[in-house]
């Protein structure tokens, strides 16, 4: 049984798969207590392999993204094999402080203040950007480097940020501006 706090379909918001229809799973409960945190996430019920499998296979998209909360605190190689076994492409979202399964086709890992990174495998790193220094982040390898500004208050400044980091782009949460899910 996973605790999930709600399975729905959407528009992948941001970052790279931005604009890309998707089936959100997001799991409950979070590793770490971030302050601009803006996802209420700590709600749920358990539910079966078999019943979250089900759920999916309502919607038509290819992609399911894997998020929270912080999803790697509830999943395992089971459940992303059965995804895969019905055809879809599993991405997570991640604050990076667990390992994950090595099935799993993209990750974003969105590293936070106060956890290590555990991660062997970076597709996409998403930034929250408060205006800290970006050198330790460039270190952590990955094929994409996104910054997002913190919950769109400073806009500016992060595309500010970009043009003197042209290795970063900017992310924006379109799926707020748009009125989304």
């Amino acid at each position: 049984m996973r605790k999930i706090n709600e399975i729905f379909y959407s528009l992948q918001g941001e970052g790279f798969h931005t604009g890309t229809p998707a089936v959100f799973i997001r799991f409950s409960g979070c590793n770490l207590k971030c302050s601009f945190c803006d996802t209420a996430h700590e709600e749920g019920e358990l539910m079966s392999d078999q019943q979250i499998i089900d759920e999916v296979l309502r919607y038509p998209a290819q992609l399911i993204v894997l998020t929270g909360g912080e999803p790697s605190l509830w999943i395992d190689e089971a459940l992303i094999d059965q995804l895969h076994a019905v055809g879809k492409r599993v991405a997570i979202e991640t604050n990076g402080t667990r390992v994950l399964p090595s099935a799993i086709d993209w990750v974003t890992c969105s590293p936070k203040t106060g956890g290590a990174l555990s991660v062997q495998h970076i597709d996409e790193l998403k930034v929250v950007y408060t205006g800290q220094d970006l050198e330790a982040y460039e270190q952590i390898p990955a094929q994409h480097y996104f910054l997002q500004p913190c919950s769109g208050e400073n806009i500016p400044e992060t595309i500010a940020c970009v043009l003197e980091h042209p290795r970063w782009r900017l992310s924006l949460q379109t799926h707020k501006m748009i009125q989304i899910r």
